[in-house]
Parts: C-alpha cells; sequence; structure tokens
C-alpha cells in the first residue's frame, strides 16, 4: 500500500515541481499587474472627473453671460419699438375731416340723371389726411368706428329736388333730401359706421338733384374717428 504510494510522490521530478511554482508566480504577478492597472485607471477617472465638471461649468457660465447680453440688446430693440408702435397708433387713432362743397364763389351743381360722385374741394380740416380733396373719398386708414354728418341745400325748384346719398364701398347708406318748388331748402343726415382699413366713403348727389354752395358753405360733409377695433 504505501509503495504505489511513494512511486507516485516519486514520480514528480523536481523539474516539474519547479515549473509549477513559476507558473503560480507568474500568474500572481499577472494578477497584481492588472489590478494595479485597475486601480490607477480608477484614479484617473476619480482626478479627471472634476475637471470636466469645472470646464462645463465654465462653458455654461459664458454662454449665460452671451444669452444675458444677447436679452438686454432684444429688450433695448423692444422698447424702440413699442415707442414707435405707441406714435404710430397715436397718428392713425387722430382722424377727423370736414371739408364743404365749393373751394370758392357760388354756384350749383346738377342735375344729372345718374348717382354722381361730389367732391368738397374747400378743405377746413383733414388729420389723418383720410379724405381726398381730389375725388371727394374718405379712405378709412383703420379698422373703427366712424362718425359721419353731412349737409345739403339749394334753391327750390318745380321737378328738382335737393338730395345726396352717403356710400360705403359702393353700397348707399343713408340720405338727405328735401324737395320745395321755391324757396331755399336744406336736409341733413348723420351715421356712424363700422369700418375696415381700406374702406371707402363718399357722398353722391342723388338722380336729378341739385346742390347749392357759396362762401357761406351751405353744403358740408365732416367725419372723423370715434375709436378704433
Amino acid at each position: 500500500m504505501f509503495f504505489p504510494l511513494l512511486l507516485l510522490i516519486c514520480s514528480f521530478s523536481p523539474a516539474q515541481l519547479q515549473t509549477e511554482s513559476d507558473n503560480e508566480v507568474i500568474q500572481y504577478g499577472e494578477q497584481t499587474e492588472s489590478q494595479a492597472r485597475e486601480r490607477a485607471n480608477a484614479s484617473y477617472h476619480q482626478q479627471s472627473c472634476p475637471q470636466d465638471i469645472h470646464a462645463l461649468l465654465r462653458d455654461m457660465t459664458a454662454l449665460l453671460a452671451e444669452q444675458k447680453v444677447e436679452i438686454r440688446h432684444l429688450q433695448r430693440e423692444n422698447e424702440g419699438t413699442v415707442v414707435i408702435c405707441q406714435y404710430v397708433s397715436l397718428s392713425v387713432k387722430q382722424v377727423a375731416f370736414s371739408a364743404s362743397l365749393l373751394a370758392s364763389g357760388s354756384g350749383t351743381i346738377g342735375p344729372f340723371n345718374t348717382h354722381t360722385p361730389l367732391v368738397f374741394r374747400h378743405v377746413v380740416t383733414n388729420i389723418g389726411n383720410a379724405y381726398n380733396p381730389h375725388t371727394g373719398f374718405f379712405i378709412a386708414p383703420v379698422r373703427g368706428a366712424y362718425h359721419f354728418e353731412f349737409y345739403i341745400g339749394a334753391h327750390g325748384h318745380a321737378s328738382h329736388p335737393s338730395g345726396a346719398v352717403l356710400v360705403k364701398n359702393g353700397q348707399n347708406i343713408f340720405i338727405a333730401y328735401e324737395h320745395q318748388p321755391s324757396h331755399y331748402g336744406s336736409s341733413a343726415n348723420g351715421v356712424t359706421l363700422m369700418l375696415e382699413v381700406g374702406d371707402v366713403v363718399l357722398l353722391q348727389l342723388w338722380v336729378n338733384s341739385r346742390i347749392f354752395d357759396n362762401g357761406n358753405r351751405h353744403s358740408t360733409f365732416s367725419g372723423h374717428l370715434l375709436f378704433t377695433t
């Protein structure tokens, strides 16, 4: 029993035992080296991470500073734009005109066999320049409510009355009309209209009618903006 065991032990030569010992040393050394590298990498990452964070914070701080400068610049531009808009809005909201029929002298216009635009040439007031004394057109510069008044008159005639109609964009709105065979007669009317930008308002002489004016300014056309909407 002891003899085979002794043979088995003796079968391992000293060289084999030395080789196994060397292998164990090499493996231990490799493991130790690998662990050392891992510790070194961990230490490097621990050191580089704060550096990366500091760099990122510096970049973010610089970006925020640039954005603050840009915001202040935009605020100044916006303040300038607001001032301009307020000035333009104030200018547009100031709309009013008043004019009489004849620029000078005296005379009667009409009759005609069709509706005929009336041009009130003697302008007393034209704030905003929305009324055109060359065409007789009032063109709304802003959306809003406008009030118009018109007065007409003529000497009496057996077959020709005195009449004028206020027209908005080609549509008859209100008429002023009177007819008597003798003496001087007059009539008037007024209306408040909701107008869009570019809407056209004018007066037209009624068919077969007459209208008179002189230096006393009997026949007039006026209007003004009440408020914007």
